[in-house]
Parts: C-alpha cells; sequence; structure tokens
C-alpha cells in the first residue's frame, strides 16, 4: 500500500495535504462509478479540477492511487472501532461502531459500493493487503470481544462473525440503497431514515451480544 503519511515541508504540508485529499476524493468517486479498469486518469483530474500531471506528481500510477484510496477507505471504516479496549463498555462500543458505520454508508457510499466492487472481483489489488494489514486489525478487534465475553460483559459469541455483521448490515444501505428506499416507500436517505434504521441496527446488534440497548433500558 501506499503510504498517506508522508512527511513534507511545514511550507507545504497543509497545501499537499490539500492537493492529495482533493485527488482521493475524485478518485474515490471516479473508480466508484467506472472500477480500475475503466477509470480515466484526465477525467480524474478533470473531476479534482486540477492539472493531469499533478496526479502523477503524488501517486506514480493508477493502481498507486487506487491503493491508497482503498487504504482511506479502509482507515475510516475502522476508526468507528478503534478505540475499544477490554475496559470499555461494550454496549457503548458497539453502538458507536454500528452508529458511525451507518453514517459512512449514509455520507460516502461511493466508498462502499467501490471497496464492495473489488471484493466482488475477488480482491485482485487488496489480496495481500487483507492478509497483511487487515487481518491483524479484525484479531486485534476480537481480543477485545473475546475480553468481554471472558469478564462475562457479553454473552460467547464468535467475534470474527460480529464484526462481519455489523460491516454487511451498515454496508447494505450504501451498496443497495435505491433498494432499500424503494422498499421502505422512503424518498431519501435522510436524517429521519437513518436513525429509525441505526435504532433497530443498534438495538439487534446489542441483544444479539446478551445487551440491553440503553434507550430500553429499564
Amino acid at each position: 500500500m501506499v503510504s498517506l503519511n508522508e512527511n513534507p515541508t511545514p511550507a507545504e504540508s497543509e497545501a499537499t495535504h490539500q492537493t492529495k485529499q482533493k485527488i482521493l476524493s475524485a478518485a474515490k468517486d471516479e473508480f466508484a462509478q467506472f472500477g480500475f479498469e475503466g477509470a480515466r486518469m484526465q477525467r480524474l483530474a478533470n473531476r479534482a479540477d486540477i492539472p493531469k500531471p499533478n496526479i502523477h506528481y503524488h501517486f506514480k500510477t493508477k493502481q498507486q492511487l487506487y491503493l491508497a484510496v482503498l487504504e482511506q477507505i479502509i482507515a475510516s471504516w475502522n476508526q468507528a472501532f478503534n478505540h475499544a479496549t477490554p475496559e470499555s463498555d461494550p454496549a457503548e462500543a458497539l453502538e458507536l461502531f454500528v452508529r458511525e458505520k451507518l453514517n459512512q454508508a449514509r455520507f460516502d457510499p461511493a466508498a462502499s459500493r467501490l471497496f464492495a466492487n473489488e471484493m466482488i472481483q475477488g480482491a485482485p489489488n487488496l489480496k495481500r493487503y487483507l492478509s497483511t494489514d487487515m487481518r491483524p486489525w479484525v484479531l486485534d478487534r476480537a481480543h477485545v470481544i473475546l475480553a468481554w465475553v471472558a469478564a462475562k460483559k457479553i454473552r460467547p459469541i464468535d467475534p470474527e462473525r460480529l464484526i462481519f455483521l455489523v460491516w454487511s448490515v451498515t454496508q447494505h444501505y450504501a451498496d443497495f440503497q435505491v433498494q432499500a428506499l424503494a422498499l421502505l416507500n422512503r424518498a431519501e436517505f435522510d436524517e429521519s431514515v437513518a436513525q429509525e434504521t441505526s435504532d433497530f441496527l443498534v438495538d439487534f446488534v446489542l441483544r444479539g451480544c446478551g445487551l440491553q440497548p440503553k434507550a430500553n433500558a429499564s
């Protein structure tokens, strides 16, 4: 994976960061719409409103840029559960995980669709990353969940599959948003739909872990 944590000089730092973010944001939309093969660097430059050579200055190849986009997406998703520890209140940690992940699906559906397309194709660009970076993260988070089980904070549960469940039920509202809204007879994924959905998912996940949602606690 290409590192996004380069160390430009102080004078360049903010400008460099802003330029990279513009490129990554435009690239995410371009790859989400056209896939890796169909994406075009000139069209991407037009989206970002910057000269095409500026893209190649920061990202030498289309694949390097694609991997940087995916890396940023995964890192942003992981943040929602990064701070959970064995000492955390599992109800609070899991609720935050679900609500933050659903917010990401709501406000950044292109990220979820891009990741889903990569997985559907057999993860040709991410296969190594899944083993070398993503699996250690999942195992680390699984150890936290197992610590909750050992402390009898939650009922015995498969930790990896719990993480997969949260990913899948939240990303559904990005990947299949049109279907969900049509079947719910709602015009858009607005605040009311988001609140109803997150409340339902939090209740479902917490009860599955043997926890009482705070809103329903006696």
